[in-house]
């Protein structure tokens, strides 16, 4: 890896759940609700796979809850093992990338509720992936730092990357509604030092 950077994919939360159109009202209660809503102390929210999820971290490293994952790469994607283990992940997200309650009543946490899919949501994902290699007797580490963001409503797309309505580079297109915003890539064996990337319309996660 002395000379090549590792290529390892990004990583999307793993949940699949149905988009949600509704927006959560009021405050928690006594039972796990939060007005109209459900939330994951009540017990009565399920992952894809029909398991119960929990607060606090789970057998794969994620954390609800939290709006996190810390773990291993392959098992980001809900089954333990695969690929890429021995590096390690963390991922974070805003509630509109994936929400802590379920307000639309389909026993599933809600992504970008209140709008009918990701783009105009404000919905945001980081990924932190990091871990060793042997080169020529020396350990090497290296880390990878990306933060992506769903584009606004008036956004366009050429050639590959989003554009702000008045023309702005937003990033790359990644997941078709999303762009990456911002990429660090650090490798010193590799020769590798900082930003790859940095959007001309910022790295701000909170401005779209």
């Amino acid at each position: 890896m002395n000379d090549e950077k590792a290529d390892i994919p990004v990583v999307i939360a793993a949940l699949l759940v149905m988009p949600s159109a509704t927006m959560a009202r009021g405050g928690p209660n006594d039972n796990g609700k939060f007005a109209d809503c459900t939330t994951i102390p009540s017990g009565e929210l399920y992952t894809s796979d029909e398991e119960v999820i929990t607060v606090g971290f789970d057998e794969y490293g994620y954390n609800y809850q939290a709006h996190m994952f810390n773990g291993r790469y392959c098992d980001s994607d809900r089954k333990i093992g695969g690929d890429y283990c021995d590096v390690d992940l963390i991922m974070k997200w805003n509630d509109a990338w994936l929400s802590n309650k379920d307000c639309d009543g389909d026993g599933k946490l809600d992504r970008h509720y209140g709008y009918d899919s990701y783009i105009g949501s404000g919905a945001w994902l980081t990924n932190h992936q990091s871990g060793a290699y042997e080169d020529d007797g020396k350990t090497c580490k290296w880390y990878w730092f990306v933060k992506i963001v769903a584009v606004p409503e008036d956004a366009y797309s050429d050639g590959g990357i989003w554009y702000t309505a008045d023309g702005t580079e937003i990033g790359p297109i990644i997941w078709g509604a999303f762009a990456e915003i911002q990429s660090v890539y650090n490798d010193p064996c590799g020769g590798y030092h900082g930003v790859e990337y940095l959007s001309p319309a910022g790295p701000g996660l909170g401005k779209w």
